[in-house]
């Protein structure tokens, strides 16, 4: 991708959290750092990373700050298992987006059929592998509480998720550029929101029938959604996905396909942002009914997803994955360094 060696030395962001604000209440969870310390434990017995690169990918994540603002309402026990979803789904997803698999879709898609054994052999001993192993921890302890229909959409949304990770990895290794639709559709697999929904059923035990997630309503603010924590994340990342030259993200794609610079398509796609939380506001109010004690259980739902919405855009601000360096205390109109090839 020649065009994009060069760059502005920096670039500007509105207050994405603001835009996102308009329909998304933000609130903590008081169990962080109970849950989080009995999250750690576990991860420090799963082979992952050597003690340098954990002791980075922990603090830099900041994944209990994430879970807190995500799940506010989960109880400490429940909030442990989102934390471990976080280390588990973020080193898997660090695998194919900066590690040794990157651009090696094979390697991604062996890893993938290992985990895939976790639950199409749930007899089956726990793997050695440790992404499968802590897949399989995972699912053991949602299956504790979850109902069968949450794990199932779990099951289908880890299987969207892990084939995204492989079509992103071959697109790497192909140097390709999506056009901006296809990337869009490919995003939603690959942020995991279908994921983070079971999640969210399952963080509060909710007992939501198929019907409403077959609605289509219900699809599209799921969608909406969706897009809602992904394309901020491609606004917030950007930086440190360009220094690292990757360019699979949202405004490389606007860039390209409409041939502006950067500001401006990072000025596109806030527009798009905006005018996606009206779509949301707006299949909101054509929400239909099915029954009472259903409405109140997805009142309970929408409202978990719109909080986990507004943290998840918080967290890419108080990360320091995405804004290094950076005072984030004053979002409006951000100013924003490019970083350096390799700073990462």
């Amino acid at each position: 991708m020649q065009r994009y060696e060069s760059l502005p030395p920096q670039f500007y962001l509105q207050d994405l959290a603001a835009i996102t604000g308009r329909v998304c209440e933000l609130r903590v969870n008081p169990y962080q750092a109970d849950a989080d310390r009995a999250a750690r434990s576990w991860f420090n017995q799963i082979s992952v990373y050597d003690d340098r690169k954990k002791s980075k990918f922990l603090n830099y994540g900041k994944f209990d700050l994430f879970a807190a603002l995500s799940f506010p309402d989960a109880d400490s026990a429940h909030l442990e298992t989102c934390i471990m979803f976080f280390f588990w789904a973020f080193s898997t997803d660090d695998l194919s987006d900066e590690g040794d698999l990157q651009s090696k879709p094979d390697a991604v898609q062996a890893g993938h059929d290992i985990s895939v054994s976790v639950y199409t052999n749930p007899d089956g001993s726990r793997p050695k592998y440790p992404y499968a192993a802590m897949l399989y921890d995972l699912l053991t302890r949602f299956r504790g509480t979850s109902t069968i229909g949450a794990y199932d959409r779990f099951i289908k949304a880890f299987e969207a998720w892990s084939s995204s990770q492989v079509s992103q990895s071959r697109n790497r290794s192909q140097d390709r550029m999506p056009s901006v639709e296809e990337f869009i559709l490919m995003r939603r697999a690959t942020i995991g929101g279908a994921l983070v929904e079971a999640m969210i059923e399952y963080s509060l035990d909710l007992d939501l029938p198929d019907v409403v997630f077959d609605n289509p309503i219900i699809k599209a603010m799921s969608d909406a959604t969706t897009d809602l924590m992904t394309w901020p994340n491609d606004l917030c990342s950007f930086n440190k996905e360009q220094a690292d030259g990757d360019y699979q993200n949202l405004v490389f794609c606007i860039m390209h396909e409409r041939d502006v610079g950067l500001q401006e398509a990072i000025n596109i796609l806030t527009e798009m942002l905006n005018q996606r939380v009206d779509d949301y506001i707006n299949l909101k109010s054509q929400l239909p009914s099915f029954g009472a004690d259903v409405d109140a259980e997805l009142e309970r739902y929408l409202h978990a997803l719109e909080n986990f919405t507004q943290g998840t855009v918080m967290w890419y601000y108080l990360s320091p994955r995405y804004f290094r360096g950076v005072d984030v205390t004053i979002r409006e109109d951000l100013v924003v360094p490019l970083f350096e090839k390799g700073a990462f």
